[in-house]
């Protein structure tokens, strides 16, 4: 269930490793507190004898079927979506039994912005929406939380990535300027 490292580069690092915001597991633990309280309520209150029993069965068998799909299925899905910030890309991946993974390069990174409805805003988490180039275009994260700081590091991490592969003024007037002189051009990470 955890991200394995080995997706990793060489020189590639993680900075933020989040799953979606705990919120989604909201609804699956409400579905398994219910289904505990009928069972319970089923064999405080059904009649003893053979009746009682064939029907706590059936309330057990149903309740067991429901939190399966509807508790544990999701945890699992919650526990398998990895949103993955490196220095190099965003990845995102989900899947329990077969895996998807997006790999988003920063240098193909156009736009980003993220929404927050009133009730995301309490709980601190939000949608954030990356751009790229390319055919896919939108990638869409949903219940990202601290949305508004992950987006922040987003940006830091786009900024930093594009800094450090792309001249600078200096740098550029110098080869420029070697060009004129008819000098070999050089490295200028060198």
């Amino acid at each position: 269930m955890a991200f394995p490292e080995d997706v990793l580069t060489e020189d590639e690092h993680v900075v933020l490793h989040l799953h979606p915001h705990w919120k989604a597991l909201i609804r699956p633990i409400l579905v398994l507190v219910l289904a505990v309280a009928a069972v319970v309520a089923g064999w405080i209150l059904l009649p003893e004898g053979s009746g009682g029993t064939i029907a706590l069965y059936v309330i057990a068998a149903l309740c067991l079927a429901l939190v399966l799909w509807l508790t544990l299925w999701p945890y699992l899905v919650w526990r398998t979506t990895h949103y993955l910030f490196t220095n190099e890309r965003v990845l995102l991946q989900q899947g329990v039994f077969s895996r998807d993974r997006r790999d988003l390069p920063l240098t193909r990174i156009n736009d980003h912005s993220m929404h927050q409805r009133f009730i995301e805003r309490l709980l601190g988490c939000g949608t954030l929406t990356i751009e790229s180039a390319g055919e896919r275009g939108q990638s869409v994260l949903h219940d990202v939380p601290h949305v508004d700081k992950v987006q922040t590091r987003l940006y830091e991490l786009v900024e930093a990535h594009h800094d450090k592969h792309s001249l600078g003024d200096g740098e550029m007037r110098e080869i420029l300027a070697d060009m004129r002189d008819g000098k070999p051009l050089r490295d200028p990470s060198a």
